[in-house]
């Protein structure tokens, strides 16, 4: 794990790899000091662009970390959605910005390595020269979720279901090439069903759609999925987690349901553009 150093500045260094920080709150209260080192930082409103429309996880703890920040640093940060292109679009305004520290990227694993794999060609940014890393700020599991019309109330009924219906059982998702799309995929794999994958352009929409029953499942993180557990709205089956998530305690793990093996998070990192020209180590 390397040290923190200073926001961009003059004569002020960068850290070159990402700090891992164990929660948002200690997230705000170490970072939040570094980047005020330097004297006149911050003088301005810092925007924070999260590459996702609202409702999703990536934006749920790009706002509670915005929400601190702008208390501990004593200038608002503003969260600024840009969503489109699984991430790409907001990627790539941070990427094109001015390198002084008033515009991060709440960026993901989708923005962030799945892309960049999947996507080479057409992403409009160099994944290792574009950014900075600051912290890693959160780690996400995901939740198996159907909606409540669906015949099932456990992972093994899913499976059942849809190996009994063919092609006909959706699935919505993030977008394509997101860890929900991903982790759908590997379900369908490690189970043996063919469901029907329908890409959404964000979780909030595809949340939206699994409410109303225009899909019937979803593969979505817990942030947010879990108000409309709790709400009744959409039925939890199972956690991607290795052990049962304290915010759905009494959801089961997919291997705790007979889907053993079967491990998939998100995670949320906090970047900035880079400079046009190496920094030096912290």
């Amino acid at each position: 794990m390397s040290g923190i150093s200073r926001m961009p500045g003059r004569g002020v260094r960068a850290p070159r790899r990402a700090l891992l920080l164990s929660s948002l709150a200690c997230a705000s209260l170490l970072l939040a000091p570094s980047l005020a080192a330097a004297s006149d930082y911050p003088n301005k409103p810092v925007r924070l662009v999260v590459p996702y429309p609202p409702g999703g996880a990536t934006d749920v703890i790009g706002r509670t970390l915005a929400q601190r920040l702008s208390v501990t640093l004593g200038q608002q940060v503003v969260v600024d959605n840009r969503a489109g292109a699984a991430g790409n679009i907001g990627a790539d305004l941070v990427a094109k910005s001015a390198p002084d520290g008033y515009t991060l990227l709440m960026g993901a694993l989708t923005s962030h390595a799945i892309n960049a794999a999947l996507y080479k060609s057409r992403v409009p940014y160099d994944i290792e020269k574009s950014f900075a890393p600051v912290a890693i700020v959160g780690t996400v599991p995901l939740v198996f979720v159907v909606n409540p019309s669906v015949n099932a109330s456990t992972l093994p009924q899913l499976v059942s279901l849809a190996r009994s219906k063919p092609g006909t059982i959706t699935y919505g998702s993030a977008g394509n090439g997101s860890p929900q799309h991903l982790a759908g995929e590997m379900f369908k794999r490690m189970a043996g069903v063919d469901m029907l994958h329908v890409p959404y352009k964000g979780s909030g929409p595809a949340m939206t759609d699994l409410i109303g029953g225009q899909v019937l499942s979803m593969v979505e993180t817990v942030p947010a999925a879990q108000a409309y557990v709790k709400g009744g709205k959409i039925r939890a089956l199972a956690v991607t987690s290795a052990q049962r998530v304290s915010a759905l305690p009494d959801v089961p793990t997919a291997e705790e349901a007979g889907l053993k093996d079967f491990e998939v998070s998100s995670s949320a990192s906090w970047r900035r553009p880079a400079r046009r020209r190496p920094w030096s180590t912290a």
